[in-house]
């Protein structure tokens, strides 16, 4: 008789966007706010998301869909792998509590709708060009850009691998 395996546990952190506001809500505070394509995760992504959640008690991490990466101007390629890969794959790691998805080009919409405490993007965003910041400033909060750790990119890993 073959055995019956559970679904794994991480996948309770995959959220809807419909149920985001929600499920983010009852996330203990303070709640960070961080987003990006995460199409083939590196170690600069995971240590950056551990960074990130260490600025608070929970850690919130939206995805951009297939076709919000498409309009990112990363290539004809990409996304490499599918959101429902790369969401699965995001909340496998401890440091994400919750992880959602949108599907327009930048995460304001769900950035108003959940009133995050900390929002944060990777070193290469200056404070004042990450989307959403203002917003998060006015209710009282907190941004940042996160130094880099480890320099990585998943463009340039894609290249490396190309030109082998």
């Amino acid at each position: 008789m073959p055995i019956s395996f559970p679904p794994p546990a991480f996948e309770h952190k995959i959220c809807p966007p419909d149920a985001l506001v929600r499920r983010a809500a009852a996330l203990p505070a303070p709640r960070v706010f961080t987003n990006g394509c995460f199409d083939v995760l590196h170690r600069g992504h995971v240590a950056y998301l551990a960074q990130a959640r260490a600025l608070g008690a929970s850690l919130m991490v939206l995805v951009n869909s297939d076709a919000s990466v498409r309009r990112q101007d990363k290539g004809a390629d990409r996304p490499v792998n599918p959101l429902a890969d790369r969401v699965a794959v995001l909340a496998a790691l401890e440091s994400v509590s919750l992880i959602s998805w949108f599907e327009e080009d930048t995460p304001i919409l769900p950035i108003r709708a959940c009133r995050p405490e900390i929002l944060v993007k990777g070193g290469d965003w200056p404070v004042s060009r990450i989307v959403g910041a203002d917003e998060v400033l006015g209710w009282g909060g907190l941004v940042h850009a996160i130094p880099f750790l480890h320099d990585r990119s998943t463009t340039a890993l894609l290249e490396k691998i190309r030109s082998r």
